[in-house]
């Protein structure tokens, strides 16, 4: 009975927590070029809603990420490491351009090695839709009937 009952408690929290809408923006990241580990240096680009949070993984497979760090900050959001990744969130009212650039040191295969990835944020337009008429309007003003 007891087994039963620990089952169906932890089936009921999972499913609760599947069904809990995500906050980050889906596919937020646009050019994304693998990096080597190798000295190089990658330029990657965002495109993210005033007030949307975007979280990506810097791991490839064939690699071992030993640390990231922060060499220039964002000055129009918030940018958190997680793991061997990173979390960028947009201020409420972003509008224009961010930037940012981490260093990620590790090891591809076998090979020690660091690369610098500088990620150019973009504003995307907040997108509204009316479900009476089937219009879409962005906020620059621009409307389309479906």
């Amino acid at each position: 009975m007891y087994r039963f009952f620990i089952h169906g408690l932890i089936g009921g929290l999972l499913t609760a927590s599947a069904s809990a809408p995500a906050n980050a923006t889906p596919n937020c990241m646009r050019d994304i070029k693998p990096y080597r580990l190798a000295g190089d240096t990658m330029d990657w680009s965002m495109t993210i809603a005033p007030g949307a949070d975007c979280i990506q993984g810097l791991r490839w497979s064939t690699m071992q990420i030993f640390n990231v760090s922060v060499v220039d900050k964002p000055k129009s959001g918030e940018l958190v490491l997680v793991g061997p990744g990173f979390r960028y969130f947009a201020k409420p009212g972003f509008t224009g351009s961010d930037s940012f650039t981490l260093v990620v040191v590790g090891k591809n295969r076998r090979d020690p090695g660091s690369s610098t990835l500088q990620i150019k944020v973009s504003g995307a337009a907040e997108i509204k839709v009316s479900r009476a008429g089937n219009t879409v309007a962005d906020n620059s003003g621009s409307i389309t009937s479906q």
